[in-house]
This record gives C-alpha cells, structure tokens and sequence, in this order.
C-alpha cells in the first residue's frame, strides 16, 4: 500500500509512492523510504518575476496542467488498516506539464471507520511558501483551506479533512483548482483536470497484480526518460565545450627590422 508523492512526480507508481507514508494509519504499510529512493526531485513551481519587472497581469497565474501519460486513469487502491480495524481506499493521479514535467499529484481518501474520514491530499511542487497553505476548489465553487502536513526532498504534502459533498461535487466537476503562493507571495493556480475522477472512486479498486505490473511499466519508462534527459545533457555540454572554447590570441605584430 502507497500514496502518491508530486510530489517527484514520476517514481514507482506515480500517484502512489508517498501518500501512504504520510498518512500515519497506513504508514506501517508504506515502504516510504524505498519510495522516495525510486522519486526524481519534483521541479519547482513557477518562478516569480524578476525584481523590478511588473507582470503584465496582476491576477493570478494559472498553470494548466494534464495527467501523466504512463498513468492510463484515475487508479483506486484499497487496503485494510489493522491498528484501526478500518478499510481505507484512496484514488489518486499524478499530473504533468505539456512539456511533460511532473508538476503534482492528487489523491481522495475514503476511510471506512467508525467515524468515516474523507481528506483530499495533494502533493505539490517545491517552491511555494508553506504559509499561508493551499486552497482549492471545484470549478467555481466556494475554496477550502488546506494545510502543508510534511515535506520531502521531492515536494510538499497538503491535505484537508471534507465533507461527503464536496467528493460528490469532485465527482461531477471539470477541473479542481488548487491555489498557492510561490516565493514572491504571488499567487498561483492549478488547473487540474477531473475527467475519470467519478468512475474510479465509486468503481472497484485496483488488483494488486495490475497494480504491481503498471508499476513496473511505469518505473521502466521514468528509467528510460532519465537515461534520455542524461545523453541530451551530455550531448549539449559536449557541444559547447567543442564550440565555445576561447579564440585563439591573435598573433603578435612582427617588428620591424
């Protein structure tokens, strides 16, 4: 049993490396330690403006962002906590930019005891402040505040209990919009996609066997991604090196006899 990390977005399973390790009544469950060995470091959220330049809108900036394409869906993960005698199922994706970089990733727990629990946990990018937190939303509707729990070296938990009917609006919306403050105190919002969001939460969960081979898959194709982002490292340093190497000092003036 795991939870997703963005917060490195692209490890074993995506969506499903870290959460569990922050989640303490799964925790036991979750080899975290393994997950975050196998996750890149997440990219940093978008940048602040230079000092002294003015952006040219002084609304929010809002970053649309697309589920990872080794991820075919939404992916429901169910398992049982002994220590609470509860069944606990989260279902959760990661996200990535157009150019493809992990960005984020999003994960709904429903938590069977015998006081039922619904959290929303995100895991975000570094670079954002931690205070005042996160708020999000679906669509249009009225935010809720969310607080950073923990942060690793490939990004930063946040999470927020909710009611019943904020999954169900999760279950009908288009995008959940999750707003945050990068260093400069600017704010920042993610648009992130909902499609297939309804179908896997209400839906059976995974079987462990196909879980265990999409991670597989997947660990194979962010293996390959890094050997390829390594060789165009290589290739372009080694091509600068070759070009931009210091001119040749001019020759000295003969002197006259």
């Amino acid at each position: 049993m795991r939870f997703a990390s963005p917060l490195g977005i692209g490890g074993v399973a995506t969506a499903l490396s870290l959460i569990l390790s922050a989640a303490p009544v799964l925790a036991q469950n979750a080899p975290a330690q393994r997950a975050q060995q196998q996750r890149p470091a997440a990219p940093q959220a978008p940048a602040a403006p230079p000092a002294g330049q003015q952006p040219a809108n002084e609304g929010p900036t809002v970053v649309q962002v697309k589920p990872e394409p080794s991820q075919p869906d939404w992916t429901k993960v169910c398992g049982k906590d002994q220590a609470a005698n509860a069944e606990i199922c989260y279902t959760t994706r990661d996200f990535v930019s157009d150019q493809g970089q992990p960005v984020l990733a999003v994960a709904v727990y429903d938590v069977k005891a015998q006081q039922p629990q619904r959290i929303v946990r995100f895991l975000m990018p570094l670079g954002l402040l931690l205070q005042p937190g996160i708020r999000f939303s679906v669509d249009n509707g009225q935010a809720t505040a969310g607080r950073y729990a923990i942060c690793f070296p490939n990004g930063c938990f946040a999470e927020a209990n909710v009611p019943n009917d904020f999954v169900n609006s999760l279950k009908r919306g288009a995008n959940i919009n999750i707003s945050v403050q990068n260093q400069a105190g600017r704010e920042v919002t993610f648009a992130v996609p909902l499609v297939g969001f309804a179908k896997a939460f209400d839906g059976p969960p995974i079987d462990p066997k196909v879980l265990e081979e999409q991670q597989k898959k997947l660990q194979e194709e962010l293996q390959k991604r890094s050997e390829d982002l390594r060789k165009r490292l290589e290739n372009t340093a080694g091509a600068a090196g070759g070009a931009g190497g210091a001119p040749p000092a001019p020759a000295a003036p003969a002197q006259k006899q």
